[in-house]
């Protein structure tokens, strides 16, 4: 029971997450991806010297990796709270695809809302990839262990 409690709020607490980040104003927002696209850009210019990275081109980049991985860890944790009541079957990762796909597009519709902010269908379809990539990543790991556990 407690595995169960503890898989569920560990996904509730990351939508909840993703719902305060999207909550905030496109100035806020956009200041805390900046800042984290300056370091990223500081350390591949070190790596990298003489590198031609701009700021506005990664940017971009870095806004949209960061849906992308968001979900993705979603996708994770909901076919972790899913399958805490059993075994993972087709069902749950079907669920968690569907739970992420639409929690996306609520999110998308809740930045209309706010200040500054859109909601674009492109991020959807990036959250689902990332949700989907997620859940196939599960999937594999589930293969993997049931082969393992078949041979022992």
């Amino acid at each position: 029971m407690k595995n169960k409690k503890m898989a569920w709020a560990l996904a509730i607490g990351w939508m909840s997450l993703i719902f305060i980040l999207s909550h905030q104003p496109a100035s806020v927002s956009s200041g805390l991806s900046s800042s984290i696209t300056e370091f990223l850009l500081g350390v591949i210019t070190e790596v990298f010297p003489g590198s031609d990275a701009r700021v506005e081109e990664f940017h971009t980049l870095v806004r949209k990796n960061a849906h992308f991985i968001a979900y993705l860890i979603l996708g994770v944790l909901l076919v972790n709270a899913l399958g805490s009541w059993g075994r993972l079957t087709l069902k749950v990762f079907l669920a968690a695809f569907t739970i992420a796909v639409l929690y996306a597009a609520s999110d998308e519709f809740h930045q209309l809302f706010i200040d500054g902010r859109s909601g674009e269908v492109r991020d959807v379809l990036i959250d689902s990839a990332g949700a989907a990539a997620g859940i196939i990543g599960c999937w594999v790991v589930d293969l993997l262990i049931q082969r393992k556990e078949r041979k022992d």
